[in-house]
């Protein structure tokens, strides 16, 4: 963090405190996009970690899942067709409507996928349906783009591709009292995710309500998922790659424990492919869906590889 808040195209150690631009560089740039990729790093693992106990599948996440491209295309909506940032005249109040558009999405996608997961119960079934829907949403996204003004296309292509940069601190203000709020609302759920990962039925035997619990983990997952991306484009591999380093890493089967490392984990990959963007290049932000690919594909890989990963 403190890495990604000093080095850059600019090193900070190298200009006086007393200067101005120490100041504009430090608060008004570098310290809400290390808070925002700690956010953003955090709540996509997280996020990610509950899908795979809720599906009890090692691969799902919500870049595979299609949470993110549910998102991706409501945002698409917002910007391009209702251009609901020009046509409030409030700051604020045009990114909560992106915000809100962007978790309408994330959520139903995730209803629609478990849907389809109460029919059919196998996880490869499950993953293709998800890779399926991406498709299907992103043709949605095409054509959106594909009908829009430059302006707007130019915007929506450059937001795609992942950034952290572009939150100011009034967007924090919106951001992390939503993250933090969800993330602190799933360690409720602890006990009920260790159950739930032996069997249904003998959750069911403890007294926990399935249905309930789905549904409180379907919420905390869209809101999740649709405020970071909102603000900051759909990021792979975080969410489903994270949880699986913390398995393999720290080999333990407990969500308080999985929880924990996964929030860590994230933080410490975003804020890490933050930095690698800023240091790569001094004339350009390099989009850290870049860096988080180039993270995550071989973690995935190594699952592909093994004979099977554990999910209790």
């Amino acid at each position: 963090m403190m890495c990604d808040l000093f080095f850059g195209s600019i090193n900070l150690f190298t200009v006086p405190t007393s200067d101005p631009l120490f100041a504009t560089i430090l608060y008004d740039i570098r310290l809400p996009k290390t808070i925002t990729s700690i956010m953003a790093g955090s709540g996509l693992a997280l996020s990610g970690l509950l899908m795979q106990s809720l599906f009890r599948n090692p691969l799902a996440g919500p870049y595979v899942l299609g949470i993110s491209s549910g998102s991706s295309l409501f945002v698409a909506i917002a910007t391009m067709l209702v251009s609901s940032a020009q046509f409030s005249p409030i700051y604020m109040v045009g990114k909560s409507i992106i915000s809100l558009f962007s978790v309408i999405g994330a959520l139903f996608v995730t209803f629609t996928i478990l849907l389809i997961s109460r029919k059919n119960k196998s996880n490869v079934i499950l993953l293709l349906i998800g890779l399926m829907f991406g498709q299907i949403l992103g043709a949605l996204q095409g054509f959106i783009e594909y009908i829009s003004n430059p302006n707007d296309l130019k915007t929506f292509v450059i937001w795609g591709m992942g950034q952290v940069g572009n939150t100011t601190r009034d967007d924090l203000w919106l951001m992390i009292p939503i993250c933090v709020t969800t993330v602190a609302a799933s360690f409720f759920f602890v006990k009920s995710l260790n159950a739930i990962l032996l069997n249904e039925q003998y959750a069911q035997n403890l007294g926990i309500n399935i249905q309930r619990l789905k549904m409180a983990i379907i919420i905390i997952t869209a809101i999740l998922v649709g405020i970071i991306t909102a603000f900051c484009g759909p990021i792979a591999f975080i969410g489903m790659s994270t949880p699986i380093a913390t398995r393999l890493l720290f080999k333990t089967s407990h969500h308080l424990h999985q929880m924990t490392f996964c929030i860590l984990m994230g933080a410490c990959v975003m804020v890490t492919a933050d930095l690698i963007c800023q240091l790569l290049s001094s004339s350009i932000m390099l989009p850290i869906n870049t860096i988080t690919t180039l993270i995550g594909s071989p973690i995935v890989l190594y699952l592909l590889f093994k004979s099977k990963i554990n999910m209790i």
